[in-house]
Parts: structure tokens; sequence; C-alpha cells
């Protein structure tokens, strides 16, 4: 069962980078600002004090206006940390963009003495996150590391999936450990995921 959901992810990985690197640059760009206005005009937005972002890579949606429009806002901003080793990252705050620099896999986060965001109750924060691929139900398929997986079962915030809708599918295979979005942010709008 596990040894089928595990190749089933692979080959949706597979296919959902793929479409990723057809996207042209120039539509990317019109989805990525799309993307980022959706978020910021959110009734919810104004709502948390605390918006975690991740560090676009391969294509992934560069939410770094909804970076600048947050801090400009006064909400507090942070980024994830990888700890390689034991496949770990946590969430560390930063108050401008040019204190990420690369680090694990080469990828832009916070120095190793940036302050750590606690992930525990209460919580008034939204963790946007990237997706590989993603359904209409809140699962997602990331890169298959299973960093976000362990953070999430931490956080109590609002988690939305950030994705293009060419990388929406009909239904991603899942196993217990595999967390749900409460939303799925596209650029053709915000998908809310009812979990009952």
């Amino acid at each position: 069962m596990l040894y089928g959901i595990r190749k089933e992810k692979e080959e949706l990985r597979r296919k959902g980078l793929e479409r990723r690197r057809a996207i042209p640059d120039t539509v990317r760009a019109s989805y990525e600002e799309r993307i980022c206005r959706l978020i910021v005009e959110s009734a919810s937005y104004k709502y948390y004090d605390t918006v975690l972002l991740y560090s676009a890579i391969g294509g992934e949606p560069d939410l770094s206006a909804v970076a600048e429009k947050a801090l400009s806002d006064g909400k507090r901003v942070a980024y994830p940390r990888c700890r390689k080793g034991v496949f770990e990252m946590d969430f560390r705050y930063v108050g401008s963009l040019s204190e990420l620099s690369p680090g694990s896999y080469g990828i832009n986060e916070p120095g190793e003495d940036a302050k750590i965001f606690d992930p525990g109750p209460p919580s008034c924060s939204l963790c946007l996150i990237p997706a590989v691929a993603a359904d209409r139900s809140g699962y997602r398929i990331g890169y298959g590391g299973g960093y976000y997986d362990r953070f999430l079962s931490r956080f109590c915030g609002t988690l939305a999936t950030v994705v293009f809708s060419d990388l929406l599918v009909g239904a991603v295979p899942h196993g217990k450990y595999d967390i749900r979005s409460d939303m799925i942010i596209t650029e053709g709008g915000i998908i809310t995921i009812d979990k009952n």
C-alpha cells in the first residue's frame, strides 16, 4: 500500500515538474502577480499578524511581493531554514528580504541567529507553501523530503498551498502523515477546503 502511494506520488511529481517547466516566463510572471494580489487582497489577510513564506525555486510561484507588502503592513514575516541531516526545518523571522541568503540546497533562507517562529497555539499566522501538484481536497505533493509535513504537524495556524492551476490534479494519493491545506491558492482564485 505504502509502496503504491509512493510510486503514484513520484509519477505525479515528475509530471508536475514537467508541466511547471513548460509554463512560459511571461505567463508565469502574470500568474505570480495575480496570486500575490489575491493573497494580499483576501478578506482574511488583515487578520494574520504573521506570514510564513518560502523562497521560490524551480519555477515555483514567487511570493516576494507578498513578503514586501506584509512587512510594509507591519506583519511579521518568516522563511524556512532547513536542517539537512535530520530532514527538519523551522521558520525564522526576517525584517527584510535582504536577510535571506543561500543555505541548504542552495535555497535562500534566514541566518542561523534569526529568531525562530513558534508554530504552536495561539496562532494568527498564515503559512504559504509551494507544491509540485495539489488537489481540491487540500492534499499536495512536494519534493518528497517530508520537511513541510514534519513542520506542519506542529503548526496551528492557517495553511495555504500555492500552486499554478496547471498543477491541480483530480486526486493526490495520501497517507496518514500527509497534512491537508485549509485552502489552495492559484492564479484563478482561492479554493477553501471543507475538512468535514
